[in-house]
């Protein structure tokens, strides 16, 4: 199966003069054609970052991004400008948080689809622009009145599906959801996940939903991998991740999360808070806040190991040797 995306020890510091914060470390990963990869993790865990640097979009006078991010076989983090904006949108495309700060308030959705479109497609007409978005409001849901409204006249789920309908305008090979199903309720939510699902099939993308909730991953990708404080600490099928958890932050983050199924438990919450960034921690990242913790986690930091089931998992628990 062909890989989209290879990443390879991405790291991210943000700098300023007094000090440097490691936002993403030794990040490494993959996704194939066809594929659905879930990164969950607390807030502040270095999703968002980690996607922002895949994209180049965070700002290089303050973040200092190393490693390497493959792209169909092209290197994303060392590609010229004029290389990157040929395939950024148009073959790698994003769906933003809060859709309706991404939107111009003061212009109508056609005009701002039409200026979208022709950054890629500079001569297409007003009528090839109009069909093809009636194609894809049809896909997600949309009336076609939208297409002449302003965003102020919709609502934050018909937003989040023009955001959507926008991403696939030139239909990617990849797209990112950067939490962009967080400010809608549940049933609006629902019906998104249900219509990304449908979408990716029906046009063979592959994507990367980045999210703090489990229900999300479980409803709607195939992969999961697990953040903490900058560092992957565990990547699997979804069905290994979430009904057999291995590293310890997982399995918190599964015993503080409810369910609807099963028998009754008592929600559990992870104790202590997300480390300082700002300084370098030798051993497990996690290690102050794991119940398992010994000397060796709080001294050396696990390397990454392939399990049986062909998972990956970061812990020392399940053996390995250490990569720093």
């Amino acid at each position: 199966m062909e890989t989209v995306l290879e990443v390879k020890d991405l790291c991210v510091t943000y700098q300023n003069k007094s000090r440097s914060v490691y936002a993403v470390k030794d990040v490494s990963f993959s996704i194939n054609q066809g594929d659905s990869l879930g990164i969950v993790g607390e807030s502040g865990s270095g999703k968002s970052t980690l996607a922002m640097a895949i994209l180049r979009l965070l700002p290089p006078k303050t973040a200092k991004v190393t490693g390497e991010a493959y792209f169909q076989g092209k290197e994303l983090l060392t590609l010229d400008d004029a290389s990157l904006r040929e395939i950024r949108w148009k073959h790698l495309a994003v769906v933003f948080q809060k859709a309706m700060n991404a939107l111009s308030p003061v212009h109508r959705i056609s005009t701002q689809i039409e200026d979208i479109y022709r950054q890629h497609e500079p001569k297409a007409t007003r009528q090839e622009i109009r069909q093809r978005s009636q194609e894809l409001f049809q896909m997600v849901g949309l009336p076609d009145r939208v297409y002449r409204l302003y965003p102020h006249e919709m609502s934050g789920g018909m937003l989040q599906r023009v955001a959507i309908a926008i991403s696939l305008l030139h239909s990617p090979q990849l797209l990112i959801f950067d939490e962009a199903t967080t400010a809608l309720d549940v049933v609006t939510q629902g019906q998104i996940l249900e219509e990304v699902v449908r979408l990716e099939k029906a046009l063979n993308t592959t994507r990367i939903m980045i999210t703090h909730d489990m229900s999300v991953v479980s409803a709607s990708c195939t992969k999961t991998a697990v953040m903490y404080a900058g560092q992957m600490m565990e990547i699997g099928q979804t069905r290994d991740v979430l009904k057999r958890p291995m590293h310890p932050y997982t399995q918190g983050l599964l015993h503080s999360f409810p369910t609807l199924t099963g028998e009754r438990k008592t929600l559990e919450s992870i104790p202590g808070s997300l480390p300082d960034l700002s300084v370098e921690h030798a051993g497990c990242v996690f290690a102050p806040r794991c119940p398992f913790a010994t000397d060796r986690c709080h001294a050396k930091r696990p390397a990454a190991r392939q399990m049986e089931d062909g998972r990956t998992v970061a812990c020392w628990r399940y053996g390995g040797e250490s990569d720093g």
